[in-house]
């Protein structure tokens, strides 16, 4: 079941990265972490074939998750700064709880982008989602080749 969320949310989260691709006059945002992200996310946007509406919704839907995960993003930040003053100073109590702190962030950050995906999944027609599921299939088969050959 770990698996199949997993799964979900790479699909997802690709797929929300390619909603908000297809926008007409997208709004300023950082540069794709790479250009084969961006790659994968309009293929996944060109094969899903959203409507307006759902473009709509789900540029709604995850406009309101990253309004949600911003403030945790920052406390993010601050605890990464924190933790990395606590290592040079070699203080390893305090490394422990920052370490636990930033574990507890990361899962409200999870937790807010798991929401938004599954959402998002719910508004895809029925034939979208088995188009989703075998996508997601086929990224993570090649993460999975990837992943031997360089071993």
């Amino acid at each position: 079941m770990r698996e199949n969320l997993m799964r979900f949310a790479a699909v997802a989260a690709v797929m929300a990265g390619m909603a908000f691709a297809q926008q007409a006059a997208p709004a300023p945002q950082p540069a794709p972490a790479s250009p084969v992200r961006a790659a994968i996310r309009r293929r996944v946007m060109q094969a899903l074939n959203l409507t307006d509406d759902q473009k709509q919704q789900a540029k709604t839907i995850f406009q309101r998750a990253r309004q949600s995960a911003q403030p945790i993003a920052a406390q993010l930040q601050q605890n990464r700064d924190a933790l990395a003053a606590a290592v040079k100073a070699n203080q390893t109590a305090q490394i422990q709880a920052l370490a636990t702190a930033q574990g507890s962030l990361r899962g409200q950050v999870l937790t807010i982008r798991a929401g938004a995906l599954a959402q998002f999944y719910q508004i895809l027609t029925p034939d979208q989602r088995s188009k989703a599921d075998q996508v997601q299939q086929r990224i993570r088969e090649r993460l999975q080749q990837r992943r031997q050959g360089a071993n």
